[in-house]
């Protein structure tokens, strides 16, 4: 009997000790760089990001080949609306969500995939501690490096059969959100 229970009690250290999936902050400004190598398309922007209330702006840069565009789009998931205002033309295009709104986050379900250090490990204030996640589902396959243990995150790949592998590294990330105005539609917007 205290064989068993002693074999049960090493078993709860080992499984207390396996890394849950963290919750990241759920409103954030910062700036992102996304590629997708294989259709040549690059992206620059400022991203307001608000998980609660489900939705995003961006500011982008666009592009595809040689051809570069601009871009101020607005996702309110909570609504099914994009606002996509092309900033060199100022034409605005209002068209219904149809994709579903995915968190910024390490999924539930992902698998940790292990920890490492970024930078000077041993000089104070010179090294991040960052965690890996993985998670695949069907032919989909999400990976994702946070830093630990703000949970903020810092890059994810995602790679599925139609979108080939994109990649998105943020940067510059503040929690919060400066101006709660940023997820009103523009103005040129208003007219469609």
């Amino acid at each position: 009997m205290k064989l068993l229970l002693l074999a049960l009690c090493c078993l709860v250290v080992v499984y207390a000790q396996e890394p849950r999936p963290c919750e990241s902050p759920k409103q954030w400004e910062g700036r992102f760089l996304r590629a997708d190598r294989a259709k040549m398309f690059g992206e620059l922007a400022k991203l307001s990001y608000d998980e609660t209330n489900r939705r995003a702006r961006e500011i982008e840069e666009v592009q595809v080949g040689q051809d570069r565009e601009y871009y101020d789009v607005l996702y309110l998931h909570n609504i099914g609306k994009e606002y996509r205002l092309n900033l060199k033309s100022r034409k605005c295009n209002v068209t219904n969500l149809l994709r579903p709104f995915r968190p910024y986050g390490v999924p539930p379900n992902a698998q940790f995939d292990g920890s490492a250090t970024i930078g000077a490990a041993g000089v104070p204030g010179e090294s991040l501690v960052v965690e890996n996640w993985s998670l695949t589902d069907g032919n989909d396959k999400f990976y994702g490096m946070v830093s630990s243990p703000d949970c903020v995150p810092i890059e994810y790949a995602f790679y599925s059969q139609e979108s080939s592998l994109i990649t998105t590294t943020f940067f510059d990330i503040n929690v919060g959100i400066t101006d709660p105005n940023v997820f009103i539609p523009p103005s040129e917007c208003s007219m469609v």
